[in-house]
């Protein structure tokens, strides 16, 4: 007859097998993982850096060029717009029929576009973890809560819904950059 120990000592041993080979495969799902997602925060990158050159063109040389050659009422129309352009941590109007995104700042016009992007590809809404990754930040507290804030004020003044705690999407009627109204 087996001792008890000897017994206990075979399953501890088969135990510990079990262990080491989960460990080598969690250390293998781990080491995929990396790659997966450094692929894909590459891919961010790309589209990002593709938005930056498919998106508006610096516009100062060309207001300098226009407002030599308007008249004089244009001029005025033009000084009128030009002071409706979003400028670093201005305030967020509220959104009205014919308002453009434009007059947000370029963090605000991110937030926007992205989810202006997924309404245009029927998919669903985004939390702010998730535009933190998209954006290519690191998902830290610090992040998340900032673009939080900037998701709340876009809500608040009627830019985006919350339909879901947490859960941002593009308000109803608004099209987001470059969508019209």
């Amino acid at each position: 007859m087996p001792s008890v120990v000897g017994l206990l000592e075979q399953r501890e041993l088969g135990a510990r097998r079990r262990v080491d080979e989960l460990r080598e495969e969690a250390d293998r799902v781990q080491a995929e993982l990396a790659v997966a997602e450094r692929e894909w925060k590459e891919w961010v990158i790309a589209r990002s850096r593709v938005g930056e050159v498919l998106g508006p063109v610096d516009e100062t040389e060309d207001h300098a060029r226009t407002e030599r050659a308007m008249p004089v009422q244009g001029q005025a129309e033009e000084a009128s717009s030009a002071s409706m352009a979003a400028k670093p941590k201005s305030q967020v109007p509220v959104w009205r029929e014919g308002l453009d995104a434009s007059v947000l700042s370029m963090d605000y016009q991110r937030n926007l576009q992205t989810l202006a992007d997924r309404h245009r590809l029927h998919q669903g809404p985004l939390t702010c973890q998730e535009m933190t990754v998209l954006f290519g930040l690191d998902a830290v507290p610090s992040k998340v809560e900032a673009l939080r804030s900037k998701a709340k004020r876009l809500v608040a003044r009627g830019w985006l819904a919350e339909l879901q705690s947490g859960r941002f999407m593009l308000a109803q009627n608004v099209n987001g950059p470059g969508g019209g109204s």
